[in-house]
């Protein structure tokens, strides 16, 4: 007789358990939409008669000697405390006895790798998955079945039957530093409002014109010059209405290597990873500001105090490849993600179109014009991320002049970059703006909002999104991989004002990105989202009202 390891041994247990829960209820018929306020709505779910009720009493069972588990455990305990004002007891015990919650990982390979399923009656709940991460969703499902603002020593929830996994492996949040600074104890919060909408994916914009946010100890000059701007521009400096004006305040901060490997591993506890964006080869100016060598006209200048375009871009010589392979050495030593992103976007040609050098350069190597030089440079980084063994993704505009060959592309100036991507066989993550970009008004009565850079983006707009274009064959809608929230921080200084413009419209792009196209129901949203308004309040979160 062979001998059973421990993970077969887990997936007996677990589908013991499993049937055990199954028997012990009555589910009824009920669609999904009876959950209260579950925000993505699941994919399938059941309701039965009766309450689960937690007290302090409640045990949450996690595996004896498992680590990760653990730490899942103490997530909802801290999440159970925020609702009700007490915590569970946490055990390892073989024998959950009555009133816990289990936490179970296996063999359940029809939930795929994010997936989980949850099983409950009146005695307990059982959480299961086959990876920890599909646990640690389950988990914050089973947070949103407490009623919100609980408090006393019981709390209830409906007793369900839950299946539950991802439409899309890329659900992503992303946030501009560049622009304005924010510092650490906000991108960990950040990284936990994200996390509480299970989105898997923060995109962080490290670096633009307007400050280099990333310590990179071969060129100490980027953060100690390149961080810092004399001052900001006031309002919207392109409205022609007044003069120009400045708020004569130096602006800056960046993210020593120590403190990102602790953002790292924050996220990672969150199952989030972090993706990191280096722009090349133009918003470039303040690394151009730090070593002048880099641009093409050898000037000396400032970190961008304005925004808009800086026509200051990289050159392309040896010198300069060198230096952002360095950058990217210490950019890929740091963060463990799969994707480094490259930026590539609104590159203004103008000074090497002006560099007599630069022409030569582009006869020197048999390319066309400007932007099939852009495609060379793109080209470069990708081999040299590549040989790292990561993937490079990009903007929209590295379609131009020539897609790099294992190029991902981010689609943001409508659809059709993603559409001609993903017709070409690349893998594409789409973001329009139109849909997507968490940086303009929520309301046309734009008085009563805060400053926003333009454009009208309500929630309902967000919430219509679908990432597959209808254009795609199947085999293309493939290379979706999903979609993602931007948030530009131009006008955006403070981080109350990054969750007003990221809260409520975070949870649209959750639900589209996770729920089944044919299960969306922008009514039966709104009175989900009335449950997950009430959460934010709780959490402590800024976010604009319902209307």
């Amino acid at each position: 007789m062979k001998s059973l390891s421990l993970k077969s041994l887990s997936g007996i247990i677990l589908t013991f358990l499993i049937i055990m829960m199954s028997n012990c209820s009555s589910p009824k018929n009920q669609s999904v939409t009876d959950l209260p306020g579950i925000i993505p709505l699941p994919v399938n779910m059941q309701v039965s008669d009766g309450q689960f009720i937690l007290t302090p009493e409640t045990k949450i069972i996690c595996p004896a000697g498992n680590d990760e588990i653990r730490k899942i455990a103490d997530y909802l305990n801290q999440l159970v405390k925020k609702s009700t004002g007490f915590q569970l007891i946490i055990s390892d015990s073989e024998k959950p006895g009555k009133n816990f919650i289990s936490l179970q990982t296996g063999s359940l390979p029809e939930t795929g790798t994010e997936g989980y399923i949850i099983k409950s009656n009146r005695k307990g709940i059982l959480i299961s998955a086959d990876q920890p991460n599909g646990l640690f969703y389950g988990a914050i499902t089973l947070w949103q079945l407490l009623k919100v603002n609980s408090n006393g020593n019981s709390a209830v929830m409906p007793l369900v039957q839950i299946t539950d996994m991802p439409r899309f492996q890329w659900r992503g949040a992303h946030l501009d530093v560049g622009r304005h600074f924010f510092d650490t104890d906000f991108i960990k919060k950040y990284i936990d409002i994200i996390a509480l909408h299970k989105i898997n994916v923060f995109h962080w914009h490290l670096t633009d014109d307007q400050g280099w946010r990333i310590e990179i100890k071969k060129y100490p000059l980027l953060t100690e010059v390149g961080a810092w701007r004399d001052e900001t521009v006031i309002g919207h400096p392109w409205a022609g209405k007044e003069p120009i004006k400045y708020d004569g305040i130096k602006h800056g901060g960046f993210y020593t290597q120590d403190e990102i490997k602790e953002i790292i591993d924050y996220a990672a506890d969150r199952y989030i990873t972090i993706v990191p964006e280096i722009e090349m080869p133009g918003h470039a100016m303040a690394a151009i500001a730090s070593y002048p060598e880099l641009g093409c006209t050898g000037e000396k200048v400032k970190v961008r105090t304005t925004w808009g375009i800086s026509p200051y871009i990289y050159n392309v010589d040896e010198s300069t490849f060198r230096f952002l392979e360095d950058v990217l050495t210490e950019v890929i030593d740091l963060f463990p993600s799969g994707y480094i992103h490259i930026g590539g976007d609104e590159a203004i040609k103008d000074q090497w179109k002006g560099s007599k050098k630069i022409q030569q350069q582009i006869k020197d190597l048999g390319l066309k014009d400007e932007r099939e030089l852009q495609s060379y440079f793109i080209k470069r980084m990708e081999e040299f991320i590549n040989s790292k063994g990561r993937k490079l993704i990009g903007w929209d505009e590295i379609l131009e002049g020539g897609l790099a060959p294992n190029a991902t592309v981010m689609s943001w100036r409508g659809v059709q970059g993603g559409i001609e991507a993903a017709r070409q066989g690349h893998d594409v993550v789409m973001t329009p703006t139109t849909y997507c970009y968490l940086d303009y008004y929520q309301s046309k009565n734009t008085d009563k909002e805060p400053l926003a850079i333009g454009g009208y983006l309500p929630l309902d707009t967000v919430y219509s999104y679908e990432p597959v274009p209808s254009e795609l064959s199947a085999d293309e809608a493939k290379h979706v991989l999903g979609a993602q929230v931007n948030v530009w921080t131009e006008f955006i200084a403070a981080p109350e004002h990054v969750e007003y413009m990221l809260l409520p419209r975070l949870a649209a792009l959750a639900e589209l990105t996770w729920t089944p196209k044919e299960m969306k129901d922008p009514d039966d949203f709104k009175k989900r989202l009335e449950a997950q308004v009430e959460r934010y309040k709780m959490m402590g979160w800024n976010y604009r009202p319902l209307e």
